[in-house]
């Protein structure tokens, strides 16, 4: 579990306490934690950000006929600066309710730092995929911080 994948990361014209807030509140994460063509299930996503908390999303995929479904635990938390966690994926409504945490998962770390009136965030991905799915996940990543960037600037007071 601790082959590099990829790795996606940005930086944001806003304070690190904002960008570290949506990645940690449900709320916020129903809102943006998402490729920008696609939505999550209503109701889906929980994020109890300390460690051992649990955390869970699930994406809706139309176009393909399924929800894309990813739950975990926050195995290390530090405020603003680091949250590393446990991703398993299903396309199991029964196994996403179940969270099965004995099925195989990946490790995820999402690293921030201040920097003045910046703010920048990296998320790495480590684990084992089939030939060519990491960079397909790397691209669906960078659409998820697409929106995370939309959401960020819709929902920002400057």
């Amino acid at each position: 579990m601790s082959d590099f994948l990829y790795s996606v990361e940005r930086q944001f014209d806003l304070p690190v306490e904002i960008l570290w807030d949506a990645w940690v509140d449900a709320e916020a994460l129903q809102a943006w934690y998402h490729p920008t063509d696609l939505v999550n299930v209503p109701g889906s996503v929980v994020s109890d950000a300390v460690e051992g908390g649990e955390w869970a999303v699930a994406v809706d995929v139309p176009e393909h006929g399924f929800v894309a479904y990813f739950y975990g635990r926050y195995t290390k938390v530090v405020e603003n600066l680091l949250l590393e966690h446990t991703m398993s994926y299903t396309q199991s409504a029964e196994e996403f309710a179940a969270r099965d945490e004995s099925l195989p998962s990946h490790r995820v770390t999402v690293e921030f730092d201040s920097r003045g009136m910046y703010s920048w965030v990296k998320f790495t991905q480590y684990g084992e995929l089939p030939d060519g799915e990491a960079v397909q996940a790397q691209a669906g990543m960078e659409s998820y911080f697409d929106s995370l960037e939309a959401y960020l600037v819709a929902d920002t007071p400057r």
